[in-house]
């Protein structure tokens, strides 16, 4: 059962409970004059089950609510990386067809693993965003197996980079769920945000 669901069936069983004590009290009179006789018992326990309705059905607003702000919290981190993510495999593919910079691509690897390693524990709870780390983590993996292979090899040697593209499409697949639940204009000003620290 999902964790989202598990506080309303306390909230429904307290509804239910209400809902057969009244019925009971409308059809029996027995009932009704015993619960007549004894006004303190009758209004305590009307007040213990209005409060405990309240209680639990704001509890489970409350946490649907801040449920949805974490996702957009996750969301913007995700997009964050992603975009982070591209322009770093970009500087490393340069590195690849000779037009690169080593610098600057070491640059944005290093940023990359930092954002990465920042950005683990906001994206682990949550199975969606545990799938992207992963992928995430894995392009960081062959960016690094690049890198390294480039820093070894005789100046002008080929170096295979096979399994990057890959990685950065797996990396985009598993972030497009998490996109979604931002709007437009977030994910533009995201990207705007990474443009204008790349220039």
């Amino acid at each position: 059962m999902s964790t989202r669901f598990l506080g309303w069936p306390p909230a429904v069983l307290a509804t239910l409970i209400t809902v057969a004590l009244v019925v009971s009290e409308l059809t029996d009179a027995g009932q009704r004059r015993w619960w007549a006789a004894r006004p303190l018992t009758t209004d305590t326990v009307a007040g213990l089950l209005v409060l405990l309705i309240t209680v639990l059905v704001v509890n489970q607003l409350l946490i649907r609510r801040q449920n949805k702000q974490r996702g957009h919290a996750v969301a913007a981190q995700a997009a964050i990386m992603a975009a982070q993510a591209g322009r770093s495999a970009q500087a490393v593919s340069a590195l690849l067809d000779g037009s690169g910079d080593r610098d600057a691509a070491s640059d944005g690897f290093r940023t990359y693993m930092l954002m990465l390693l920042t950005g683990a524990p906001v994206l682990i709870n949550d199975p969606i965003a545990r799938h992207f780390l992963e992928q995430a983590q894995y392009l960081g993996g062959q960016m690094a197996r690049i890198l390294a292979a480039i820093a070894k090899s005789p100046k002008g040697a080929a170096v295979p980079g096979d399994g990057l593209q890959d990685a950065v499409r797996q990396l985009q697949s598993a972030a497009a769920p998490l996109l979604q639940l931002l709007t437009p204009g977030m994910r533009d000003a995201i990207n705007g945000i990474g443009q204008t620290a790349e220039e």
